[in-house]
């Protein structure tokens, strides 16, 4: 009786249903945005992060992490996620300093366009601007950047500005800012350290390149590039959105007034801050969920977020709010898409795989409950 007992309790266990992970459902997915991914993924090197938020009845946050091939070892391209801590550090910096505010009008020495670190933060969120992001740059240095994402516990190497002549130059330019109409203050330059060799997998890539119009029938080199990994993403998410869960130390020390612009830039469509042209469409740098797509975003989603995209590479780290479920998630993906393993000739499949996948990838995440 014994024996027959416990062999029908091993059969029970045996035909037990193991439950899969939200991830590993939608990686299973029969959607070809999903499968045709997942079935080459060494080759699109996917990596994906993904958190759902509980609130418990005391209001207490708790997180539900989930994770797919995620490797902090191994090197992917954050192109202009980088932004994201940019405009967090700069004013973090901005309310340290306090000889400025965040409309305060300032130029970068040698440059003619005057601006304020909310417009520039505004361009940075809704259309990605590369130009904003190097005049905050500036404003930081690599040093400053690196020090101050190491003391938040965040591993990170950021080593030049993005698509201008001289990106990795060490010394950054002054700024000058405004006081009054006719009184300014000129920040001083600062002379960094240089940038080290990255020591990581896969930092050279492709079989060529493209240089002076000239094929160079060679891996590219991307130990010098900046280095923004899946983990420090989206970590830097919870520790901007939910900065009461970590010692002080770890958060982002901005105002609330500045915090609360901050998270509000995050979220801006481009119609938003007056970006009006058709190519500017709700989901143009918004990839999880409505990437693929030029249809408005419904009300009832929120999303706050940075992408980045170049060299093949495609990233979006978002913080996503459906209110139809009232749920929240956080969702940081990379995917990789060069079929021809050529740097630099503008022939990536953005459009035809790697954007649909994250879009894909984000509704069946987000939307799953709500349709």
């Amino acid at each position: 009786m014994r024996s027959f007992t416990f062999f029908f309790i091993l059969v029970m266990v045996g035909c037990a249903k193991i439950e899969k992970t939200p991830l590993e459902n939608v990686l299973s997915s029969k959607n070809e945005k999903i499968k045709r991914v997942v079935d080459s993924l060494e080759k699109y090197e996917v990596q994906i992060l993904y958190t759902e938020i509980y609130r418990e009845i005391d209001n207490a946050i708790r997180f539900k992490d989930y994770s797919f091939q995620v490797s902090d070892s191994t090197y992917f391209y954050p192109a202009s996620s980088v932004k994201f801590p940019i405009a967090a550090l700069a004013l973090e910096k901005m309310n340290e300093q306090k000889n400025f505010y965040r409309d305060s009008k300032f130029y970068v020495e040698g440059d003619s366009i005057e601006t304020t670190f909310t417009q520039e933060i505004q361009k940075i969120f809704a259309v990605s601007d590369n130009e904003a992001y190097n005049r905050l740059f500036e404003y930081l240095g690599q040093d400053e950047i690196n020090s101050r994402l190491k003391n938040k516990g965040i591993f990170s190497r950021i080593s030049h500005r993005l698509s201008t002549e001289n990106s990795d130059e060490l010394t950054t330019k002054p700024l000058v800012f405004y006081i009054n109409d006719s009184t300014t203050t000129t920040t001083d330059e600062i002379i960094n350290k240089p940038i080290e060799r990255l020591k990581l997998n896969s930092v050279l890539k492709g079989k060529g390149y493209i240089e002076s119009d000239v094929l160079v029938e060679k891996p590219k080199d991307f130990s010098m590039k900046n280095y923004l990994p899946l983990t420090s993403l989206h970590n830097m998410m919870k520790q901007l959105v939910y900065g009461d869960l970590y010692p002080n130390t770890m958060q982002f020390q901005l105002s609330i007034e500045d915090r609360s612009f901050l998270l509000k830039s995050m979220s801006l469509l481009p119609s938003e801050a007056g970006y009006t042209s058709d190519d500017y469409y709700d989901g143009y740098v918004k990839f999880l969920i409505y990437g693929d797509t030029k249809e408005d975003i419904p009300d009832y989603i929120e999303i706050r977020n940075k992408v980045g995209y170049a060299y093949g590479y495609l990233t979006d780290c978002a913080y996503i709010i459906n209110k139809k479920t009232a749920k929240e998630y956080i969702i940081t993906a990379t995917i990789h898409v060069n079929e021809n393993g050529i740097y630099n000739d503008d022939t990536y499949e953005y459009e035809t795989i790697g954007i649909p996948f994250l879009a894909e990838l984000g509704r069946q995440l987000v939307l799953k409950e709500t349709d």
